[in-house]
């Protein structure tokens, strides 16, 4: 890890960015105090394939809803919903 000041940052930034595309991590002091780490991102994927989604939710636990809406009703109450209805569409005020 090199070590680089705020001002050199600023006056070599596109050479410290070409570093850090290659790899190199960069620590950046002001006034003689560290404040911040300039270090390459890990590679990011912008596609997850389906099966790979599908392993994931299949070993994901199972959410019990009646138990999360208790729970939930417990902690924030119950009273902007009038009537047990199913339909998250119908009305609740008419």
């Amino acid at each position: 890890m090199k070590t680089i000041t705020q001002r050199e940052l600023a006056a070599r930034s596109k050479a410290v960015l070409d570093d850090v595309e290659g790899g190199e991590t960069y620590l950046v002091t002001r006034n003689g105090t560290e404040i911040a780490e300039v270090r390459p991102l890990g590679t990011r994927r912008r596609f997850v394939p389906v099966d790979e989604l599908q392993r994931e939710w299949r070993n994901a636990p199972r959410v019990d809803h009646a138990r999360m809406r208790a729970e939930a009703d417990t902690f924030h109450g119950d009273e902007d919903r009038v009537g047990d209805t199913d339909n998250p569409w119908e009305s609740k005020r008419d």
